[in-house]
C-alpha cells in the first residue's frame, strides 16, 4: 500500500486560513480575530504561570539541576521555563510543575 504524500496546497504565511476554508471574508476576518486573542491570552497565561515559577527558583536559590530534581522535569526543561519559552508547554504542565513547587494555582475567571 502506497501512502500518499503529495502537497497539494500551501497556506501562505500572513494569509487567513479561514478564508481559504471558504468562510466569508468578514466571518473569516472574525474567526481570525478570535483565533489571534486565544492565542494571545493563552501565550500570556503561559508566561504568567512561567514568571511564577521563575520567581519560585530564585527565590530559593536553586540551581536549574535542583529545581529539575524538584519538578520531576529535566533541567533543559527548566531553562526552557526560565527562558519564557511558551509554545514548548501546555498550561497544565505548568500548573502542574507549580503544585510541585508547593504552589497550588487557583483559576478565578472575571
Amino acid at each position: 500500500m502506497k501512502i500518499d504524500t503529495e502537497i497539494r496546497h500551501v497556506t501562505k504565511p500572513g494569509a487567513n486560513l479561514f478564508l481559504e476554508l471558504g468562510f466569508t471574508p468578514d466571518e473569516a476576518k472574525r474567526l481570525q480575530a478570535a483565533s489571534r486573542k486565544q492565542i494571545n491570552d493563552t501565550r500570556l497565561l503561559k508566561k504568567q504561570l512561567m514568571g511564577e515559577l521563575s520567581g519560585w527558583i530564585a527565590k530559593h536559590d536553586l540551581k536549574q539541576a535542583e529545581a529539575a530534581e524538584i519538578l520531576m522535569v529535566s533541567r533543559p526543561r527548566v531553562s526552557d521555563v526560565v527562558n519564557q519559552k511558551t509554545a514548548k508547554f501546555t498550561i497544565d504542565t505548568l500548573v502542574e510543575m507549580l503544585s510541585r513547587a508547593g504552589k497550588p494555582v487557583r483559576l478565578i475567571i472575571s
